[in-house]
């Protein structure tokens, strides 16, 4: 595979005999001359070298490519999901908790044949599936590798791993790509989503996002038939925020009165109150015991039984990995 260099050279050379592989990947650069990827539609040119709302040009870039083992049981299994960390975010919340990569304070410059390695060393490591994290604003390139990894073997479940701040017209570019969609669910009320992702059109782009990704994916299959490692299907996460057990309550009766047994729906509360919250009051702290108690209690009275829930303290910054390019 070429990179990004040289497809340029080639279109600015008029070479007339380009491959149906360099065709391929000069749609890539079309498709991020005039940005419109995700709902923000920044018409950048990334091509150019500007940066979106995603804080990305269009050099594709990732911080860290491990074993991880810290997401549901369904995906981490025994060996760990095969996550690959994105650098950059579409939505950047002020509490993020993965600031540092959201933001694109780390991260190094890939080719895309270094990506379709990484899918298959991370295969070769014995992955139960790969994980894309924060994917959205380089979904043209990670089609184009993993299409090229799949030819090479690839072979585990792909999981988009992603803040559901999605347009369903770049979602439908992945259909046959991906296996599991793990898309958070994050506000109903548009001033939440205003005040603390800068996105008042959160739910609006959300909802009809999360029905695209299970019109293409459907009900949840499993290994061998049980809740064991998922092998297609739809988790829906929900992060639970300091005051807002209100609009947690909306978000889980509308995923339960859409989707009913067709969805899981995980309810965290592993919330890390970090230093850019300082400035706001109500989101620096953690949430009790009591509340997350409430939500699940809630949760089981109205029906939800596809579910995942956390136990113990799990809001400390150890759930939070080391950026360090490891793997990269």
């Amino acid at each position: 595979m070429v990179d990004f260099k040289q497809i340029i050279w080639l279109v600015a050379d008029g070479n007339e005999h380009m491959t149906n592989q360099n065709i391929c990947e000069y749609d890539i650069l079309s498709e991020l001359s005039d940005c419109t990827l995700c709902p923000r539609e920044c018409h950048v040119n990334r091509n150019a070298g500007e940066i979106g709302y995603c804080g990305q040009t269009a050099a594709l870039t990732a911080a860290r490519a491990a074993l991880h083992f810290w997401e549901e049981p369904c995906l981490s299994g025994t060996n760990g999901s095969g996550a690959v960390f994105f650098s950059g975010c579409n939505l950047r919340c002020v509490y993020c908790q993965n600031h540092a990569i959201a933001g694109g304070f780390c991260g190094r410059e890939i080719t895309l044949s270094r990506l379709c390695d990484i899918f298959l060393e991370l295969q070769e490591k014995g992955a139960h599936n790969l994980n894309l994290v924060t994917p959205t604003h380089f979904v043209p390139q990670i089609i184009a590798a993993l299409k090229a990894a799949k030819k090479q073997g690839l072979s585990i479940p792909v999981v988009y791993n992603t803040s559901a701040y999605e347009k369903t017209a770049t979602l439908k570019k992945l259909e046959g790509l991906v296996d599991i969609y793990l898309p958070d669910l994050k506000y109903r009320d548009c001033l939440l989503s205003k005040r603390y992702s800068h996105a008042p059109d959160y739910f609006e782009a959300a909802a009809p996002a999360i029905a695209e990704m299970v019109r293409q994916v459907g009900a949840p299959v499993f290994e061998d038939g049980e809740n064991t490692l998922m092998k297609k299907g739809v988790i829906v996460r929900h992060l639970l925020l300091p005051g807002c057990e209100k609009d947690t309550r909306r978000i889980l009766r509308f995923l339960h009165q859409t989707y009913k047994n067709d969805i899981y729906v995980s309810i965290m509360n592993q919330y890390t109150p970090l230093a850019q919250v300082k400035s706001i009051p109500e989101l620096d702290r953690k949430i009790s015991p009591l509340e997350y108690e409430k939500i699940i209690d809630y949760a089981i009275s109205i029906g939800i039984e596809n579910g995942f829930i956390q136990e113990g303290e799990t809001a400390s910054e150890s759930f939070i990995p080391a950026f360090d390019c490891e793997g990269i």
